[in-house]
């Protein structure tokens, strides 16, 4: 057995480049939180084939003196941390100072630096982890770094390396976090001379995003804002019915740091559950600002990954959050119909047209009722002015004109509806044809509305569904019939005792018979009591399968999502007057836009579209 010796200081620097540099994007993320934990105002990140040859980062932060750029490229070198407990509230990016040393020994690097408190800049270039030389220079206030030809030294993790086009495309998705994470700096991203972006700096996520990723992801979201027991949220979440088909633009931030958590994700997926479908994902981007004590961000090398110290209460805020936030998008429903919007008869020829808003008529020194009576739409006529002789001629044939007799009746005036026939004037949405089977289009002020009426269907009954349970006292059943026997084996039996309170509560009534075997005597009102029996036997089927968890709000979600669907068998279809009913209850639901399984019900074709299709005006 070879004897037992220490490493190098250049061995041990490679080998511990093997953990933190994986590849040109690792280089990039370790040298812009450097950057950023500089105080820098301006970033600039330029690079050439994919960060292999070439990969530059300047920026105009505090900088160095001679002798501290000197030791930030020995090992475990740092200005962050004095003592272990330190690493228990770690506030800054950068912490472990193994950064510079480890990209250092495995490529050509050079650092220029300069603090504004000195006229001359310092130059540090290293090749292979052997220093070359440390020499002034003139540069402006900042430090730029230049790392070349990336695992030089180390041939056989560059043969390691994806193609030219995977690893650019990792780093522009690094430098697009890191700027949407830090909207106050300005970030310019430069590929082979080609600028990528250049973002200046915004007040806030939203304007990050349209510059960066553009103006259909930003549309596509809403801001978010919640605060609670010191845990604070904001950022940018989709707008009910939008999905994508992968997660990658579910994207989250923890103080500021992009990582990739689990806990995250699946609580933002659980609180879309049922606003978007199945196999989709919602576009998502977060900032969870939590005290750096509670959460441990050195459990990986490239700390990408984090665990929190309380990952239930982490898991219930974002969860709940996004939930309130999801409920309150689909119950708002802006457009739809405006109170302040009237239709009134015209007298001369009883035409329907929109009734003239008050300001406006003070705008011109005009009021309201000034020269009429308080309750006719009669205005008296000036008797020094000289109508024309068409004019007159009117008067003695319409005593509408006639200064002797003003009308009788008020003016009548016509409140607008949401949903109506398609001659009727006072509905925002007019039902126009049923086109294919469900699918129906309505007529709305901005254009062409398509809709499910199956989906709708599923929609109303789910939401009428869900509020009977809510709205119902808890041990409300409906007694079955005959009562169904069930057996069950010795696991479903145990899942079964631990939930039965939790039943009883929702209404279920299931009495022992027996060993191993119940009785189930009685269900909730909001299930059909058919399938009440099947359900129960679903609900410990998922308890089993998740090793005994209980999972009682899930199931009667699940329940009532399949309650509510629209029976296939059903032939029947909906006639003029139910669709025109259903599609009215369907705006007034407080998630109008997707079916409980998470599928569009409609979508809107605006009128702009079909302009640009026809290439002229409508």
């Amino acid at each position: 057995m070879p004897e037992i010796r220490i490493l190098s200081d250049q061995v041990a620097n490679q080998i511990a480049a093997g953990e933190v540099v994986e590849r040109p994007v690792a280089v990039l993320k370790e040298l812009v939180e450097n950057s950023i934990d500089a105080g820098a105002k301006k970033i600039e990140i330029e690079f050439r084939n994919g960060g292999k040859s070439y990969l530059r980062i300047e920026d105009d932060g505090q900088g160095m003196k001679p002798d501290q750029a000197l030791l930030a490229l020995e090992r475990h070198a740092t200005s962050k941390i004095r003592k272990a407990s330190d690493l228990n509230q770690v506030g800054t990016f950068g912490f472990r100072g193994e950064a510079l040393p480890s990209i250092a020994s495995v490529s050509r690097f050079v650092l220029r630096t300069r603090p504004s408190t000195l006229q001359e800049g310092t130059e540090i270039f290293v090749n292979g982890g052997k220093m070359i030389h440390c020499k002034e220079c003139g540069m402006p206030p900042g430090t730029r770094v230049e790392v070349s030809h990336l695992f030089n030294s180390v041939p056989g993790r560059r043969k390691f390396l994806k193609t030219e086009v995977t690893e650019a495309t990792h780093l522009i998705h690094m430098a697009k976090l890191y700027a949407l994470a830090h909207p106050s700096i300005t970030f310019t991203l430069i590929e082979g001379g080609r600028t990528i972006f250049r973002s200046p700096a915004c007040d806030g996520p939203t304007d990050r995003v349209r510059e960066i990723f553009g103006k259909g992801l930003a549309e596509s979201l809403t801001p978010v804002h919640y605060q609670e027991n010191g845990l604070a949220m904001d950022g940018l979440l989709g707008k009910p019915g939008q999905s994508r088909s992968t997660r990658k633009e579910m994207i989250f931030f923890v103080n500021r740091r992009p990582v990739d958590s689990k806990t995250l994700t699946y609580a933002v997926m659980e609180a879309f559950h049922t606003f978007v479908p199945k196999g989709r994902f919602p576009p998502a981007i977060l900032f969870l600002e939590i005290d750096s004590a509670a959460v441990d961000v050195n459990v990986h090398p490239s700390k990408r990954e984090i665990r929190f110290r309380n990952e239930p209460e982490v898991r219930s805020f974002i969860l709940g959050s996004v939930l309130d936030h999801n409920r309150s998008m689909a119950s708002s429903r802006q457009g739809l119909c405006s109170a302040d919007s009237k239709i009134e008869l015209e007298e001369e020829n009883g035409r329907q047209v929109p009734k003239i808003d008050p300001r406006a008529l003070e705008i011109f020194g005009i009021k309201e009722n000034e020269g009429k009576e308080p309750t006719s739409g009669y205005t008296e006529p000036n008797p020094n002015t000289e109508l024309p002789k068409e004019e007159n001629k009117r008067n003695d044939l319409h005593p509408l004109y006639s200064d002797q007799t003003p009308p009788a009746a008020p003016r009548q005036i016509i409140d607008r509806k949401l949903v109506g026939e398609r001659r009727d004037p006072g509905s925002e949405w007019r039902l126009l044809d049923r086109a294919h089977g469900d699918l129906t289009l309505f007529r709305t002020p901005q254009g062409v509305v398509a809709l499910h009426a199956r989906a709708a269907y599923e929609r109303v009954r789910f939401e009428q569904l869900e509020d009977s349970l809510r709205d119902s006292t808890r041990t409300s059943s409906q007694s079955l019939l005959l009562p169904e026997p069930l057996e069950f084996d010795g696991i479903d039996r145990a899942n079964l005792e631990a939930s039965l309170l939790q039943l009883r509560q929702l209404g279920f009534v299931l009495e022992e018979f027996g060993r191993n075997f119940y009785r189930l005597e009685g269900c909730p009102h909001w299930l059909d009591p058919s399938r009440a029996a099947a359900y129960l036997q679903d609900f410990l089927e998922i308890a089993r399968d998740n090793g005994g968890a209980l999972q009682v709000e899930s199931f009667v979600r699940q329940a009532l999502e399949r309650q509510a669907n629209y029976r296939h068998e059903n032939k029947e279809v909906f006639s003029d007057e139910e669709l025109i009913d259903l599609v009215d209850q369907l705006l007034r639901c407080r998630n109008p836009y997707v079916c409980p399984r998470g599928r569009p019900v409609y979508f809107e074709i605006p009128v702009r579209d079909f302009e640009t299709r026809f290439k002229r005006k409508l």
